[in-house]
C-alpha cells in the first residue's frame, strides 16, 4: 500500500510538473491534478498492456516507437475522462506523455534507493 501512495504521489508531482512545461495541458484545481494521476496509472496499469498486445505486430515494425503513441492516446484518454484536467490535442497529449514519462522516471529514480 505504501509503495502505491508513492507512485501516485510522483505521478501526481509529474504531471503537475507537466501543466507547467507543456503548453496546452492544463487542470483546474490541484484536486484535479492528483485524480488525473491516479486515472493516468490506472490506465497504465490495466489498458497499456492490453493494447501492446494487440499493436505488437505494429510495435515490432516501428522497433517499439508506436508505444510513444499509445502513451499519448492513454494521456489523452485521460484529459477526457477527467474533468478539469485537459489537453488541446493529440500532439500535446504525446508531448506531455513524454514529458510525464521522464519526470517519473527521474523520480522513481531518486526515490527508489530510498526505499
Amino acid at each position: 500500500m505504501k509503495g502505491f501512495l508513492l507512485r501516485w504521489l510522483i505521478n501526481s508531482v509529474s504531471l503537475l510538473a507537466v501543466v507547467h512545461i507543456v503548453a496546452g495541458v492544463s487542470v483546474d484545481r490541484l484536486l484535479t491534478t492528483v485524480i488525473a494521476a491516479l486515472v493516468i496509472g490506472l490506465l497504465n496499469a490495466f489498458i497499456r498492456p492490453m493494447l501492446l498486445i494487440l499493436t505488437l505486430p505494429v510495435n515490432v515494425l516501428t522497433l517499439g516507437l508506436f508505444t510513444l503513441v499509445i502513451n499519448g492516446c492513454l494521456f489523452y484518454l485521460a484529459a477526457w475522462l477527467v474533468r478539469g484536467f485537459h489537453v488541446t490535442g493529440f500532439w500535446t497529449a504525446f508531448i506531455g506523455a513524454l514529458v510525464f514519462s521522464i519526470i517519473s522516471w527521474c523520480l522513481n529514480l531518486l526515490i527508489k534507493p530510498t526505499l
